[in-house]
């Protein structure tokens, strides 16, 4: 009885109570970031949030993720610890100093031995990673390497000199910085600044089951399309819940359902969704009238008037609820 009372009527627009529903509270969201603990940086809430979500932007402006270990790790911090400094990524600027000598077109590396020990790096790995990038030009005497630019152009050594800084020596590429957190059962778990799911996901001290990015493209393209929905659909719902707004969660539901409805993470706005309604004149009156009537008229398009907007274009009654009922007279 119960499920039959929650069952919605034939021709609820449910497509309109949705928007109203996220769009209205959506007004109200102040622009307020949070601040994640020890992750030193603002990871934005509320209204840029939804913004970033809706969107479905490439990445958010500032992705993190929670990595659950498994138990044996867990339990200790010290264990976790371990872990977090296995996943951070080491880049070469943080092991040593480079400077670029332009007078004699060359680059000089001075490797800092304590940083070296703190990221847990030997003189070797670092060398190699170097000859990797810069091959046969480059000469190491004791801490110090020489790398000569193959061009005499100073613009290339800046751009070789870049190159060095961002080179990548260990850890997990894009995993900026880690911090271990406590959680609520008193088990130990990672927080990252930066997001790679699936070089994560391959640690066989991580639980795989449970690690969480909030970077929805990338639970699409490592875990699959219907990952991607679930995850769209609790990220809208934590960001309502953050600022205190009760959304019915069918509502959002309802939105990640249409974004993910073709296989792929579509937007909502004109590049999206809303580009790419079926009836032509829906089309045109949401935004660039012009292009979507002439592209119409080339193709000769037929516009069925399903839709809500297209019939208060024609002045009809719109075929929602008591509009989709048809009375027929039949004589005799």
């Amino acid at each position: 009885m119960v499920a039959k009372k929650n069952l919605i009527d034939v021709g609820e627009a449910v497509g309109i109570v949705a928007a109203q529903s996220i769009g209205e509270p959506g007004t109200q969201m102040t622009m307020r970031t949070f601040h994640y603990a020890g992750v030193a940086e603002q990871v934005p809430t509320g209204l840029p949030r939804l913004i970033e979500l809706v969107d479905a932007r490439k990445e958010p402006k500032k992705p993190i993720m929670d990595i659950f270990l498994k138990k044996e790790y867990a339990a200790s911090y010290d264990k976790a610890k371990e872990v977090a400094k296995e996943i951070e990524r080491t880049t070469l600027d943080k092991v040593a100093y480079v400077e670029e000598d332009f007078e004699n077109k060359k680059i000089l590396i001075s490797l800092e031995q304590p940083e070296m020990d703190a990221e847990g790096v030997t003189l070797e790995e670092v060398k190699k990673r170097i000859k990797t990038l810069a091959g046969a030009h480059m000469d190491s005497e004791g801490n110090v390497i020489t790398v000569k630019s193959t061009t005499s152009s100073l613009r290339n050594i800046r751009r070789l000199t870049t190159k060095l800084r961002a080179l990548h020596i260990k850890g997990v590429e894009r995993i900026k910085r880690t911090i271990v957190v406590k959680g609520k059962d008193g088990s130990y778990f990672i927080r990252t600044s930066g997001s790679n799911l699936a070089a994560v996901m391959k640690n066989p001290k991580v639980e795989t089951e449970k690690v969480y990015t909030n970077d929805v493209q990338e639970i699409a393209r490592v875990l699959g399309i219907e990952a991607a929905r679930n995850s769209l659909m609790n990220e809208l719902k934590q960001v309502l819940e953050m600022q205190n707004l009760s959304v019915d969660k069918r509502h959002c539901m309802l939105l990640a359902d249409a974004m993910t409805m073709d296989g792929g993470i579509k937007s909502i706005g004109r590049h999206g969704l809303s580009g790419e309604k079926a009836g032509v004149l829906a089309r045109a009156a949401f935004e660039e009238t012009i292009k979507h009537l002439i592209n119409a008229a080339v193709r000769g398009d037929d516009d069925k008037l399903i839709g809500v907007t297209e019939n208060i274009i024609v002045g009809q009654t719109v075929p929602i609820g008591t509009g989709l009922v048809r009375l027929k007279l039949k004589l005799g």
